[in-house]
């Protein structure tokens, strides 16, 4: 079921035909929403890198390293379960958390204490102006979803877009059967 308060700790699901190569069939958390703007993380934009191969020094970790969003490419950001405990993060839903503090998660990974399940780490970031966002889920940009933290920290963000539509009922349901392309239908 589709909700229409725009807040954080939901989902920007794009709709079907949505032009924008950077948010073609996306799903974005919406992480931070106030009078100065919104802030997500394009949760099904998965790249072949893990953190090992951009931030030197690193511990081995497996987690594959998403795409955020188009803004600030060159930052790295996270989210990650609350349970973590992690000081300065800010709580985005129930059981999801973002940010905090970058030396006790890498310490933490280096002793094992984070798992690939745990956490999800994001070059770039979406964001928008205060009004910038309302005005695009009014022309149907935008469908938005409520999350969970089952949802943001899938272990199959190639299947998130249809799976959050088609959990939300038949109207959204026959959206995610849509072809990319209907001329090729």
């Amino acid at each position: 079921m589709a909700t229409t308060e725009l807040s954080k700790g939901i989902l920007l699901v794009s709709e079907p035909f949505l032009p924008d190569p950077n948010f073609k069939r996306s799903v974005v958390l919406i992480t931070e929403h106030d009078e100065e703007g919104s802030i997500g993380f394009v949760l099904n934009r998965a790249t072949e890198l893990t953190v090992n191969d951009v931030l030197e020094g690193f511990p081995a970790f497996n987690g594959s390293l998403h795409i955020g969003g188009p803004v600030e490419q060159n930052t790295l950001h996270f989210i990650h379960r609350a349970s973590l405990n992690i000081p300065e993060s800010k709580e985005v839903l129930p059981g999801i958390h973002w940010g905090g503090d970058f030396d006790l998660i890498r310490d933490m990974i280096s002793l094992g204490e984070i798992h690939e399940d745990d956490i999800r780490f994001f070059v770039g970031y979406s964001g928008w102006s205060v009004e910038q966002l309302r005005e695009e889920i009014d022309g149907h940009a935008w469908i938005l979803a409520p999350a969970d933290a089952q949802t943001v920290l899938t272990h199959e963000p190639d299947l998130l877009w249809k799976e959050v539509l088609t959990s939300m009922g038949s109207e959204y349901k026959l959206m995610a059967n849509y072809p990319e392309d209907p001329r090729l239908n």
